[in-house]
Formats: structure tokens, sequence, C-alpha cells
């Protein structure tokens, strides 16, 4: 493949080309194909990306095994008294919104099912719709967005190829010209995902993520990259920037 040369955010064709330069050479360095660290069902997933806004990993990895730990089915978590349900979230960030919200989208849930008494359904049967139209019945719901729905899809146990964008894998598409500086996390996904073969399978675009997000964190810090020893230097504008005798 040739390599392409740092380029603005305009050209399309070339932003896609670096995507997939991008892709080759951090999931070489990061040792792709990556495992799913994840198992949950679809609607377990979504409760979990809930949690997981603004909060680190390992803590709403623990919230969420001390809600499920509290409560035996998301039908109790629905209709527990909201105190009880923020309490079993204290180790998450915003425990007093997220848990009206994770009660509303429960509800929300199971009244599309047929009835808001009746346990909330699955959701596995968003196996069988097209993508997008996964990703606007879930974005219907109050508090979720392209980043949880993108999230609930691929990393659950439906294993779809639907990309999420984490504040990681944006930093590094933006310094490398993927996406124009002022672009959002949120305009960002169909933005980068466009960028992507369509047929890529769940796995090629999950290391897809896991690469740049690892890179984010292992690398292209959000103070002080360390440019210098980016893989992705000689086509990284601001790399180039920033270190300008490495080339």
């Amino acid at each position: 493949m040739p390599t392409p040369t740092a380029v603005p955010a305009t050209d399309f064709a070339a932003r896609q080309a670096l995507a997939l330069l991008a892709h080759q050479r951090l999931c070489a360095e990061y040792g792709a194909p990556f495992l799913f660290f994840s198992d949950k069902d679809p609607l377990s997933e979504l409760i979990s990306a809930l949690l997981s806004h603004r909060t680190k990993n390992t803590d709403s990895h623990r919230a969420y095994q001390q809600l499920r730990a509290t409560f035996p089915t998301w039908e109790a978590v629905r209709d527990a008294p909201t105190l009880d349900v923020q309490r079993a979230l204290s180790a998450c960030t915003w425990p007093e919104q997220k848990a009206p919200r994770i009660q509303a989208v429960l509800h929300e849930i199971s009244k599309r099912c047929g009835d808001e008494n009746l346990p909330p359904c699955s959701l596995d049967f968003l196996a069988d719709r097209p993508i997008p139209e996964a990703r606007a019945w879930l974005e219907s719901i109050t508090g979720v967005g392209p980043k949880t729905s993108a999230a609930t899809l691929l990393f659950s146990t439906l294993r779809l190829p639907a990309m999420p964008v984490d504040s990681h894998h944006h930093r590094v598409a933006q310094r490398l010209g993927l996406i124009g500086p002022k672009v959002g996390e949120g305009p960002a996904h169909a933005l980068l995902a466009a960028l992507l073969p369509p047929d890529w399978t769940a796995q090629q675009v999950y290391d897809h993520h896991e690469a740049l997000m690892f890179h984010g964190q292992k690398c292209c810090y959000y103070r002080q990259p360390a440019c210098h020893r980016c893989i992705m230097l000689d086509v990284c504008p601001v790399g180039q920037a920033a270190v300008p005798n490495k080339l």
C-alpha cells in the first residue's frame, strides 16, 4: 500500500487511504486481532455503556458489577426505588444522574417491547436489522447517542460491525487529519465509519477501534504526545509540526 502524505481533512480519498494505513500500522503495533473484552447480551451491554459515560473503565465496571449483585434482573433495576439504584452505582461518576436515566431507558425498552410492566426484552432482535436501522432504534431512546449504540452492537454478543469512537480514538483521528479539528465525538462516528470498507467484519471494525484507542492511550497522549516515537509520524501533521527534525 502506498504511503500517503499528511492530508487535509477535506480530501476524502486521501483520508480513506490514511485510515487504512493507520489500521495496518497500528494493528501491527498493538497486536491485533484483539480479543473482545465483553460477552454481555445487548441489553446488558447497553446499560454498561451508559454507565461508562465520563467514567474510568475500572469504576464503571465496579458500578456495573455492584448493580448486578444488588438487583437480580433488569426488571428489578427498572422498578426499584431510584435511590437504591443510585447507591448501587456509587462507584461511577454522577450516579444521581445515571440511576434515573437507566431506569428510564429500561422503561422505554419495556414499552417498546409491548408492555412496560413486563421485563424489558433482550434486544437480540437488533441482529436482524440493518446496522443503520438498529442504531437509529437505539439512538431514539433518550440518553443513547452514537457511541452507546455502536458499543451495544459491536461489544455485545451481537458482534455487529458498528464502530464506536471514544476520546482516545477521536484524538488520534483528529491529529492525523481523518476528521476536521472542530468535529466532535458524536459527529465523528459517521465520518470515520465512512472511511472503512463496508464489507469489514465485526472483528476488523473492533480491531480498528481498539488500535486507535490503544495508540491514544500509549503514545498520542492528550498532553505531551510522544510524537518522536510515533509510528504514524510521517503522515501526521501534528507530529511533524512538533518534531520537524525527526523526518
